[in-house]
């Protein structure tokens, strides 16, 4: 489970197996139980979450997008795509 960076107490990751095939170009977001999943491609949007609120999911969704060159990088670099 490779962890790209760190925010407030949430850790921004993608899991090394993202299904068979390949999911689309996404980041896992989790801070103790609660969980949310960005879409990064085709563009920057909230998947699911679980456990969080829409003022945390407002301001995750603006980190993801104020980093989602380094999302993207890390996830190229990782599975090769």
């Amino acid at each position: 489970m490779p962890v790209i960076f760190r925010y407030k107490g949430y850790r921004f990751f993608f899991f090394s197996n993202e299904g068979n095939p390949l999911e689309p170009l996404h980041v896992h977001v989790r801070q103790g139980s609660a969980l949310a999943k960005f879409w990064i491609q085709p563009e920057v949007g909230l998947a699911e979450s679980y456990g969080m609120n829409s003022s945390e999911l407002r301001e995750l969704l603006q980190v993801v997008e104020q980093n989602q060159e380094l999302i993207e990088r890390k996830w190229y670099e990782y599975f090769g795509a």
